[in-house]
């Protein structure tokens, strides 16, 4: 089943080294420079105690969808236990990348890449929901602050997921933080790679229990959070 939505905004890209897409509107790579999907594993997947937390019908959202990179990286533990019902994916994305873009950049993780393909095909063709048998994908398109006010989910786990709060502070404001946790299950969890205190601060403000961890690579610290 799809959903089609309008495509108004779109991502603005420059390729280094041809491999690694970096956003020319907030100066900032979509993944890490060392390994994206072991930065995604580390970070979102064992950053929320996943897979071990999964059950049938998890929901996971996300702030920033990009490449897709993390919702594939997901997928992928969600098929490795065994589920036979669908994961629930939704992401909140103001400038979405193109089927082909997000092709070319998931080709650098063989794995995640090679099970792409039927959810681009839909992509390309203007779905934003997506249903391909163990996945209920929805990718919410505009600025979040205003889509995830209106959103009536609550989830069991957030990716936060957006550009450096340096250079994307929106993404990462005290309004936006209560947003999140209003549409958090309870004992729901999120985890970000940033340790930005104010962004800490501002979990904290909106209910969430913070606490700092070790980062990924060349990243000191991240944070994880359990909604108090």
């Amino acid at each position: 089943m799809t959903q089609t939505h309008p495509q108004n905004q779109t991502a603005e890209l420059e390729w280094r080294d041809g491999t690694l897409p970096v956003s020319t509107r907030f100066d900032d790579p979509y993944f890490s420079l060392e390994n994206g999907l072991a930065e995604t594993r580390h970070v979102f997947l064992a950053g929320n105690d996943l897979p071990a937390r999964f059950v049938s019908g998890f929901h996971i959202a996300e702030l920033g969808f990009g490449t897709g990179l993390n919702m594939f990286a997901a997928l992928l533990e969600w098929r490795k236990a065994g589920f036979k019902t669908p994961l629930r994916f939704t992401s909140f994305e103001a400038f979405p990348m193109a089927a082909d873009e997000m092709d070319k950049a998931l080709a650098a993780f063989p794995e995640a890449h090679a099970i792409a393909a039927p959810y681009l095909t839909e992509w390309a063709n203007g779905a934003r929901r997506i249903e391909t048998g163990d996945l209920i994908a929805e990718i919410i398109i505009s600025d979040a602050r205003t889509t995830l006010p209106a959103w009536d989910g609550a989830v069991d786990a957030w990716f936060l997921d957006g550009f450096s709060p340096a250079k994307n502070p929106e993404l990462w404001e005290q309004g936006l933080m209560t947003e999140v946790a209003r549409h958090t299950a309870k004992g729901g969890t999120l985890a970000t790679y940033t340790a930005a205190g104010f962004v800490r601060r501002n979990l904290a403000a909106a209910g969430f229990t913070v606490t700092r961890s070790a980062g990924y690579g060349r990243k000191r610290h991240m944070t994880t959070a359990t909604l108090s």
